[in-house]
């Protein structure tokens, strides 16, 4: 454990101690033991089930980011805790992604989550505060999106990235039920996800080119840049920078009148949605 590591887990552990009295009438609340919870305190070795830990964090009234260390501290998988994050993050995350409007931002998990996202990025996904929170996500839209109406052009050239990013990632989350169920979900949507993630390849993050289209642009080409949000741990800023003057224009021009536009598929898939309707 580096000395930055041990200095976070000292500062978690010190959110969950309380002084003798105050322990016994939280233990007494959480339903634990006094020699239980002093382990807890002491971040020793303990066994515990999650519904155990959901209640010492109800008693402490732990926030979003306590109650992950929580469960971290025990060593325990918080398979209560929602997919996504969105409440970890601070309303200036997203006066930041306004402020950088041409350029498309969002911020994503480690499961590629999409919590938060500009109106530049919404010009290039505009269904994106429609979509279930659920489905919020970029590798389901890169694997289980029909070509037809994807914005990523170059998506072939990014997927063996992207899942190569999140076998890195999930490194973290061996044994979560929320991550296993999510892979299990896009390797029966795309045997071509199934068949990346059986080569177990890793990367992280970094510098990527991105070319994307847009019904009035066939091509918008750009580059996306990952910056830490150190204020929503396990969630990173992701900023896509034009490469030319002509993709940077197209981007302000469609900030500035945000009329959704259809790629030709559309018609069609409105049909479909109608006769599944009826069925």
């Amino acid at each position: 454990m580096t000395t930055e590591e041990r200095g976070r887990s000292d500062e978690g552990r010190r959110r969950l101690r309380a002084p003798g009295g105050e322990r016994e009438s939280t233990a007494q609340l959480a339903g634990v033991g006094v020699t239980w919870y002093t382990w807890l305190e002491q971040g020793r070795p303990i066994r515990a089930s999650a519904q155990v830990l959901e209640a010492v964090a109800r008693t402490l009234r732990l926030d979003p980011t306590e109650r992950q260390h929580l469960f971290r501290l025990a060593e325990a998988p918080d398979t209560t805790a929602p997919d996504h994050a969105s409440p970890l993050l601070r309303p200036q995350v997203q006066v930041i992604l306004d402020g950088l409007n041409p350029l498309p931002a969002t911020v994503v998990t480690e499961r590629f989550d999409i919590l938060a996202w500009n109106a530049a990025h919404a010009v290039l996904f505009p269904r994106t505060a429609e979509v279930p929170l659920a489905e919020r996500n970029t590798l389901l839209y890169c694997f289980a999106r029909n070509k037809c109406c994807n914005a990523i052009e170059n998506r072939e050239d990014q997927r063996a990235a992207l899942v190569a990013q999140l076998r890195a990632a999930y490194g973290h989350h061996v044994g979560d039920p929320a991550w296993t169920a999510f892979i299990r979900r896009l390797e029966a949507a795309s045997p071509e996800f199934a068949a990346m993630w059986a080569t177990q390849d890793v990367a992280h993050p970094h510098v990527h080119r991105k070319v994307f289209r847009h019904p009035l642009y066939p091509r918008l080409e750009m580059t996306s840049t990952s910056f830490a949000v150190q204020a929503a741990p396990g969630t990173r800023m992701v900023v896509y920078t034009p490469d030319n003057e002509a993709t940077r224009a197209a981007m302000e021009r469609l900030v500035a009148d945000p009329v959704e536009h259809h790629f030709a598929c559309w018609p069609a898939h409105q049909a479909r949605a109608r006769e599944l309707l009826t069925i």
